[in-house]
């Protein structure tokens, strides 16, 4: 999978970036890096391209999943998180996902297939990735979530499904609203970096 990495401390975790549609790894280097300067860098490329778009997997259309590709996107994902601890020698059990709309999405799907795949999840404006699965435990796991409360792409109503079934799962959701539709705030990142500092 395409990807770059950047060492960071030993002690602190790593943190796996994943873009919204149409981004690249280099998106949101800019955010791991007001969270956390001190943490190493994970940052993978979606492998589907939507009309020269990059994704992390298909939809059918806006807002509607293609489930099978998602679960095999998912399993590539996973696969290569544990080649790529190898590869640069990090913990396999201390990565916190940060994603964004599409991104997010994934960061979602890895939650729901895996039980602890992630140490933690930052995620901006997700979905509900699948309903057919039964959720992993993910007792105290650490969640944050970023929404809109007027997001015309992920509707408050599917953000709270999402909260609701994290809990049930027995995640520690916490979740902050903004009212800039789908876009990422410098503000939503501020209280991610006051949430993630607090963690870890």
């Amino acid at each position: 999978m395409k990807h770059l990495f950047k060492q960071g401390k030993a002690d602190k975790p790593v943190l796996l970036l994943l873009h919204g549609t149409g981004g690249t790894e280099e998106d949101l280097l800019p955010i791991a890096e007001m969270i956390d300067r001190e943490a190493s860098v994970l940052s993978v490329r979606g492998q589907i391209s939507e009309q020269g778009m990059p994704r992390f997997f298909k939809r059918l259309r806006e807002g509607v999943f293609d489930e099978e590709d998602l679960v095999y996107r998912t399993e590539e994902l996973f696969e290569f998180l544990k080649w790529a601890a190898k590869e640069y020698d990090f913990d396999r059990n201390n990565i916190i996902a940060i994603g964004y709309s599409n991104g997010a999405n994934m960061a979602g799907s890895l939650l729901f297939h895996y039980e602890d795949v992630l140490k933690g999840a930052v995620l901006f404006h997700p979905m509900v990735p699948i309903r057919s699965v039964t959720l992993p435990n993910m007792t105290q796991l650490p969640i944050f979530i970023g929404a809109g409360t007027n997001d015309p792409i992920c509707k408050p109503e599917e953000t709270t499904e999402l909260k609701g079934l994290l809990e049930e799962a027995g995640a520690e959701v916490y979740m902050y609203w903004e009212s800039y539709g789908h876009r990422l705030t410098e503000a939503e990142v501020s209280e991610s970096k006051k949430w993630y500092t607090s963690k870890y």
